[in-house]
């Protein structure tokens, strides 16, 4: 998080009710400080269709396999950050889902080993540009604005989250747009690891958006959306024009 003007710099603290805990006891009002991005990662890699019914309903075969994606760091936002609606898109979709954080670097791990390599659970909001991503046939483009990866509000260590009981709601100025059990998801977390560590190293700190449910769909500027996971809060952020 980033502190206000009487403090001037980047602080860590511990999120507690509406207070941000800080070194050597100091605390800060939340409502004074500008959360910024709850990780830091080396890369991003998300994963796509990873619930059936969201690949039904954008036209899609549910995959027999999990489909990967990389964000590039620089799409990172914070919570409450605006999320720039590019001018070369007609179509930008909200995409709500839980993320993963790596706690140490894991390679060619077991499924059952995956505890072991988690530090903790975060709200990812994967911004997409739908018609580049449909036109590119690769989404690069698509999901890698800048600003496309709002994370947040802050992140939860894996041992005080059930990840089976969480559940990804998404609103639009309000009304409920997504709302599912992570249960729903075709590939669990160990699945998710095991497969992307066959090919790739992932170090601490590095961010794995799970995929989104059913119910995305088109924002404009002025639009404000909100994720919310129980136990993980809220990530709320609006969209500005470019």
């Amino acid at each position: 998080m980033s502190a206000p003007d009487s403090h001037p710099g980047v602080l860590r603290g511990i999120l507690q009710d509406d207070q941000i805990l800080l070194a050597e006891g100091r605390t800060l009002p939340l409502a004074q400080a500008r959360l910024l991005p709850a990780v830091s990662p080396t890369k991003i890699v998300c994963v796509g269709r990873n619930y059936a019914e969201h690949a039904k309903e954008l036209g899609n075969a549910v995959p027999t396999e999990p489909l990967i994606f990389m964000k590039p760091p620089s799409s990172l936002n914070g919570h409450l950050g605006a999320v720039v609606y590019p001018k070369i898109s007609q179509l930008v979709s909200f995409e709500g889902e839980v993320g993963i954080i790596i706690g140490r670097r894991a390679r060619r791990i077991k499924q059952e080993e995956a505890d072991a390599y988690i530090a903790g659970y975060t709200i990812v909001n994967d911004m997409t540009a739908r018609d580049l991503q449909k036109k590119d046939g690769q989404w690069t483009r698509g999901k890698g604005f800048d600003t496309f990866c709002p994370v947040g509000p802050c992140w939860v260590p894996r041992e005080e989250i059930d990840f089976q009981s969480l559940r990804v709601t998404t609103r639009v100025n309000g009304e409920v747009k997504q709302d599912a059990p992570v249960t729903d998801m075709i590939f669990s977390v160990g699945a998710i690891l095991q497969f992307v560590t066959e090919f790739m190293t992932l170090e601490p700190g590095d961010l794995i958006a799970t995929g989104t449910p059913p119910g995305v769909g088109p924002v404009q500027p002025g639009d404000v959306i909100q994720v919310e996971v129980p136990g993980l809060g809220i990530l709320e952020n609006s969209i500005v024009a470019e």
